[in-house]
């Protein structure tokens, strides 16, 4: 059982390693409450499901934008600095959705503008939190690292929704959007903690549209972390059903706020058991192939959630779908992180954000789009069937990335 217990080590190795860790646990987990406020609000709003996938669409755009901006920053100037006036920004646009939400009855063209503030310092802030994990851990400490941050990731999931439920439905979706923006201030302070991280010297002569471009000259000619990339992208823009449960919660299963809070906290919890259970990923060779059957797992369970009618089987469907994309996670984090040199992480790790960010935003739009033309639920099961089949063909297309071995050059 100890060598399947998750690796925690970085976090007694590296003193700045845990301030990072605990600071972005609290924000995360107040991130994930505005995760289920603001799709509440829209519906309560409109009522209409189109209009919550919006949501994704009008951060889709600038969170993409700013990650792959935000990567050539992180290469060029003190991360720490950068992290935290990302996280300044953060507690700010949630300041302002509760601004909006006091006392009032918001347009909806507001909320959608904090929406887009929002993910673009989001866009800012994750790739460069990517790029500084391998320099405060060490090489040899990046899996453990992938994994404790998957753990972070999915503990909060959990967390987050359920607690920004209870808020939602005792004090009202302001107080929600308050607590959200006092977490913020939390990672704030545990960002300004940790040392200073200046850019590699090497890096000072690339300027211009050649800073830009290197990370995308970097992938080419490299079909395996390429592959890591697409193979997010199925899964996230068809098999993400998140847009779809506060409308799901209303008309299929008959729950509140508290009960939509489960739908968001259910994958989290599958996915925390999974990452809790991550020490024997440190020993699996054939990396791209569990990549592969992951996200293949994915995708069935996204579809056989969208089949039940019983709130108890969609909570577990929900939960395998969880532990299935966090072993997914750390295989392809791992491969990337790997790969690459200090000088390029945060450039390489801006477009893998822009795609592990922007893809779930681009199925909230799928999500909703599909459900309004037919219902929400062949939305949901078609998205999955849909993973599955693209999965098939990546593999057909890429054979390359299921024969990939860890060590091997990727």
């Amino acid at each position: 059982m100890r060598g399947l217990a998750v690796d925690l080590t970085p976090l007694r190795a590296s003193r700045d390693y845990r301030y990072l860790w605990f600071g972005e646990l609290v924000s995360h987990t107040g991130r994930h409450i505005t995760v289920v406020a603001l799709p509440f609000q829209v519906f309560e709003l409109t009522g209409s499901p189109l209009l919550v996938g919006m949501i994704g669409l009008v951060q889709v755009v600038p969170l993409v934008a700013f990650s792959l901006a935000a990567g050539v920053v992180a290469d060029r100037m003190d991360r720490r600095r950068l992290l935290a006036l990302s996280q300044a920004g953060l507690a700010v646009s949630s300041g302002l959705l509760a601004a909006l939400t006091i006392g009032s009855r918001p347009p909806l063209w507001a909320l959608y503008a904090v929406a887009a503030l929002i993910g673009a310092l989001s866009g800012l802030e994750s790739p460069t939190r990517t790029a500084v994990v391998p320099r405060l851990v060490g090489d040899e400490l990046i899996p453990s690292a992938v994994a404790l941050e998957q753990t972070l990731f999915q503990l909060s999931d959990i967390v987050g929704p359920a607690v920004g439920g209870l808020i939602i439905a005792t004090l009202g979706l302001s107080s929600a959007y308050v607590v959200d923006a006092l977490t913020f201030v939390v990672a704030l302070l545990a960002v300004l903690a940790i040392r200073p991280l200046p850019p590699d010297p090497q890096e000072q002569g690339t300027k211009g549209l050649a800073a830009f471009t290197v990370g995308f000259r970097y992938l080419k000619g490299r079909p395996v972390l390429q592959s890591t990339f697409y193979v997010d992208l199925i899964a996230m823009v068809f098999g993400m059903p998140r847009a779809l449960f506060p409308v799901l919660a209303v008309t299929t299963f008959g729950i509140g706020p508290e009960g939509l809070g489960l739908l968001f906290a259910a994958p989290g919890v599958g996915a925390l058991v999974g990452a809790l259970g991550s020490g024997w990923v440190r020993h699996v060779r054939h990396q791209g192939r569990a990549v592969l059957w992951s996200v293949t797992l994915w995708g069935a369970a996204i579809a056989a959630f969208g089949l039940t009618r019983e709130l108890w089987l969609a909570l577990v469907f929900l939960a395998v779908a969880g532990a299935a994309d966090v072993i997914s996670a750390v295989f392809r984090s791992t491969i990337l992180q790997r790969s690459i040199p200090d000088r390029l992480r945060g450039r390489l790790s801006a477009i893998h954000i822009a795609v592990v960010v922007g893809g779930p935003r681009l199925g909230d739009a799928e999500a909703g789009v599909v459900a309004t033309l037919f219902t929400p639920a062949i939305s949901v099961v078609s998205g999955g069937l849909a993973v599955i089949g693209g999965v098939a063909l990546l593999a057909a297309l890429v054979p390359r990335f299921a024969r990939y071995h860890a060590g091997e050059p990727a």
